[in-house]
């Protein structure tokens, strides 16, 4: 687990600080010692950190009056959305100022003619979808959890659906971001494509708040299917599952989610949720677009994972059953952590080429079956990403050195396969010390990006970028 840092790298706020955000802000200005904790953590193993102060907004303006005066007085901001992240990314492992942007969640205008939407950063995704729901639009990026979109920017999140509709950084189009120094920035405009200047959208997106705070989106929207469906199919191993999605990928069906479900992942899917899956490795599958074409994709991917060795081909028989799938799916992270109460979930993901992905995962098995905790494997296998759910107890130093070294070898390994340390978690604290090793003279760069646009270094400090 992460140490908490010192009180010397903690000095109290300065009172002309919080006597100007208490000011300005009333009630939504808080020092309270559970507010402090619950916006200290995430939905992860790292150890709670919590902020010296929350201020809850409801504007740009107000973010860029908080940056503004924490910069005067060199004190830390940390960005908080709804709190889902996975790698340490809300800790202020220096004291701070917390930021909520929860209250921001106004949806500003949907444009349903240009097939976009503008979003304050608190927006969740399903609090949009259901608002564009009549419209017979949506967005696609699905995480699974209820994240906040700007939270979703920031971590370069993608999901169930990333193999057809991409990930934010595919569908994020322009952004309002509150700099270093308080200023206000949007990064461009809403046409679909553009030439003029640097790119500060990608660049804002998947900084995690360490080179501005997301404020404000204009995301692309997505025409709801006419018809949509979903099976299951299970495989006598692991490797078989992920050779079929291969296959399926590279014979161009456009697959709109290709999910693997471990045995030991169905095992404690069947104990939580109640349901009697066969307890082998499971693929979830979905398919989009007009009956035909559905029915189509899905007789083209039966075909091949019955070859690969599946054993059946079950279709969900309505909507109910498929919407009960992706419940399961998105809730696999509470199922196998109830496998052992008392413990926490150690969440790790890669991503690797796809034609790596079987090699990789057969590997990693062998770490899996060899640990003396419970290990989950889950995946977006149609894009080469897969995640490793470790049951750890967190008072225990040996499980939590077995569990890092686990960790430090799948990374090595994707990263050895021209892979990623991370496919949507995000870097945060935990994956910070694997970025030289990943992007090289790279780190450098980012580097000298995060000292021009935060000289100070107070955006969300400590996160990304290893120590120098």
């Amino acid at each position: 687990m992460n140490v908490q840092p010192s009180s010397l790298t903690r000095p109290p706020l300065p009172e002309a600080l919080t006597a100007a955000l208490s000011a300005r802000f009333g009630d939504r200005f808080s020092r309270r010692p559970a507010d402090l904790e619950a916006h200290g953590r995430g939905e992860s193993y790292h150890s709670a950190q919590p902020p010296q102060a929350v201020c809850r907004v409801a504007s740009t303006d107000e973010v860029a009056a908080i940056v503004t005066l924490c910069a005067a007085h060199r004190v830390p901001v940390i960005p908080f959305g709804a709190g889902t992240s996975l790698e340490g990314h809300v800790t202020a492992p220096y004291g701070g100022v917390c930021i909520d942007l929860g209250g921001m969640n106004r949806i500003v205008a949907v444009r349903a003619g240009d097939l976009d939407v503008t979003v304050e950063a608190g927006v969740t995704r399903q609090q949009l979808n259901t608002h564009l729901r009549d419209q017979g639009l949506f967005f696609p990026v699905d995480p699974g959890a209820e994240c906040t979109l700007g939270g979703m920017a920031a971590t370069r999140a993608s999901g169930t659906n990333a193999v057809r509709y991409g990930t934010m950084r595919e569908n994020v189009i322009s952004l309002t971001a509150v700099m270093a120094d308080g200023t206000i920035v949007r990064s461009g405009g809403r046409a679909r494509k553009s030439s003029a200047g640097y790119d500060l959208t990608r660049l804002l997106v998947g900084s995690e708040g360490t080179l501005g705070i997301i404020t404000e989106l204009t995301l692309r929207l997505y025409g709801i299917p006419e018809a949509v469906s979903a099976a299951t199919c299970t495989f006598p191993d692991i490797a078989s599952a992920v050779g079929s999605v291969i296959m399926a990928i590279q014979c161009g069906i456009p697959v709109a989610r290709a999910e693997l479900l471990d045995a030991r992942t169905i095992q404690a899917v069947n104990r939580h949720f109640k349901a009697t899956f066969a307890e082998l490795p499971t693929l979830f599958f979905e398919f989009h677009g007009t009956p035909a074409g559905v029915e189509e994709q899905a007789r083209q991917v039966q075909d091949i994972v019955s070859a690969s060795g599946s054993g059946d081909f079950h279709w969900a028989s309505g909507q109910e059953e498929a919407n009960r799938l992706w419940h399961i799916r998105h809730n696999v992270h509470y199922a196998v952590q109830g496998m052992r109460p008392g413990a926490q979930v150690w969440s790790t993901d890669v991503c690797v080429p796809l034609s790596q992905l079987t090699d990789l995962v057969r590997i990693t098995q062998d770490d899996v079956m060899a640990a003396s905790f419970f290990i989950s494997t889950v995946g977006h296998v149609g894009d080469g990403n897969f995640h490793l759910g470790l049951i750890v107890d967190p008072k225990n130093p040996d499980e939590l050195a077995e569990a890092a070294a686990i960790n430090d070898r799948l990374v090595k390994r994707a990263i050895a396969l021209d892979g990623t340390a991370t496919g949507e978690h995000g870097v945060g604290v935990g994956k910070r010390k694997f970025m030289e090793l990943e992007h090289g003279a790279g780190v450098a760069v980012m580097r000298a990006l995060k000292q021009a646009l935060d000289p100070l270094g107070i955006l969300n400090p400590g996160k990304v970028l290893p120590d120098a």
